[in-house]
């Protein structure tokens, strides 16, 4: 059969055996299936492959366990998944099965995962490390204990067994951070998919609107491209855009009212994560101008330090300087820009960093810092850059007219070798820009 996963079968080789490299002929990997998650009763949350798997193989059923075993005579690459049948396949729909992995994905070999038990313990001899992601599933690691006592007990009659546990992010995580051309064909189809539900939701909005209404115009988007959302929407009206992870998506919007809309596809595994702030009624107020206007510089500056060779840390320096100084400017802080950096008295309106790793997994893996310092960026890193400001709608600190007032403009950047790529830069974010856009709609 075939599986969707947006990538060749080649890539996944490609990167199992890169990974094999890095292990050595002294380590074995195991990678297993995300857990199944039961929503209530006996009714479950849509299954989720585990990112590591997925980035390894492209298998996305639940019930497999990946293991790669370097320099193994009879195949290095095995996957134990659930077999073919027919029935519980009338129930749940089709199963690649064991014959299926080796065809379409790849594979040296394949087993039936009820086999698990009988197999893995005799892959685990002769190795000394085990490379795998501890603590992920209690379930598995007890399982995993298990095989290796097996194992070591038959060591003493001279078989090898492994007597050191490594994370597995060690190596993949770092892998997983730079992007190849192919990962970033898929990634720029779920950012297109985003760029056109966050336009459907600018054109659907007008005074009294509902956050869930707004929230389905862009899920619907995603839906009729054969993506999901990526993690869950968030549509804010007013005050309550400044509550970052706000999901109830319930209220109605007033009329003037600014809509925060944070929501992004997920298509073919890869995440997309954008944010724009609008008027709901098509017109920003002065206000709200000037708060958009100044997280707009700060994006700006951000962005500027997108280059390879920059500290990743650039970024938010720059924008939380440039958000300070504007703020200072309107009034909303008083004293000096070097005493509000110092002390970060800034954070009750800046309340979160410039940006964040961006791939398989929304928040994406890689170390942010190396020895103690800020990493450098590097090609092929992609990465968010969402500066935001916040006012309180309880703030006693400034003038009533700035209150309730939350703003964050987030797009999906690269890094290239002359300096970046915005892979959302068709979606408007300019103050003149949106209100133009949303003109042409009416």
């Amino acid at each position: 059969m075939t599986v969707a996963t947006g990538l060749s079968a080649a890539t996944y080789v490609r990167r199992r055996k890169q990974l094999m490299r890095q292990v050595g002929d002294d380590g074995i990997v195991i990678v297993p299936s995300a857990p199944e998650r039961i929503r209530s009763r006996d009714t479950h949350y849509p299954y989720r492959p585990d990112s590591d798997l997925w980035y390894l193989s492209g298998f996305a059923e639940p019930r497999a366990v990946l293991v790669l075993i370097p320099g193994r005579m009879h195949g290095e690459s095995i996957l134990f998944c659930r077999e073919r049948d027919p029935e519980r396949e009338g129930w749940d729909g089709a199963r690649v099965g064991p014959e299926g992995a080796v065809h379409s994905l790849g594979f040296d070999d394949a087993y039936p995962i009820d086999d698990l038990d009988d197999i893995l313990p005799g892959l685990l001899e002769g190795r000394s490390c085990v490379h795998y992601p501890l603590g992920r599933d209690t379930e598995f690691d007890l399982q995993l204990i298990g095989w290796l006592n097996r194992t070591r007990a038959r060591g003493h009659r001279g078989t090898q067994s492994p007597n050191e546990f490594i994370e597995l992010g060690h190596l993949l995580d770092e892998m997983r951070l730079f992007k190849s051309a192919e990962e970033l064909r898929v990634m720029q189809r779920a950012v297109d998919i985003s760029i056109e539900a966050h336009r459907h939701a600018m054109r659907a909005a007008k005074p009294g609107i509902a956050e869930y209404e707004l929230q389905a115009e862009v899920e619907r988007v995603f839906r009729r491209h054969d993506a999901c959302p990526a993690y869950g929407s968030i549509v804010g009206a007013g005050a309550n855009a400044c509550v970052l992870h706000y999901i109830d998506n319930n209220a109605k919007s007033g009329k003037n009212d600014l809509i925060l809309i944070d929501a992004g596809a997920e298509y073919r595994g890869y995440a997309a994560d954008i944010t724009r702030t609008f008027p709901v009624s098509g017109r920003f107020s002065a206000e709200q101008r000037a708060l958009h206007d100044l997280v707009g510089a700060a994006q700006r500056a951000a962005l500027a330090q997108a280059q390879p060779g920059r500290p990743w840390s650039a970024m938010h320096d720059a924008a939380i300087e440039t958000l300070t100084d504007g703020l200072l400017g309107l009034g909303l802080l008083k004293g000096t820009l070097k005493q509000h950096l110092k002390d970060e008295s800034h954070k009750r309106f800046t309340r979160h960093k410039t940006g964040h790793w961006l791939g398989l997994d929304v928040h994406d893996v890689g170390e942010y810092r190396i020895d103690g310092e800020s990493r450098l960026l590097e090609p092929g890193m992609a990465f968010t850059v969402e500066p935001g400001l916040y006012v309180g709608h309880d703030e006693r600190t400034v003038p009533t007219k700035w209150r309730g007032i939350g703003i964050r403009t987030e797009d999906d950047v690269v890094v290239t070798a002359n300096g970046h790529r915005i892979l959302s830069e068709t979606l408007v974010r300019d103050v003149d820009a949106i209100e133009a856009f949303m003109a042409d709609g009416l």
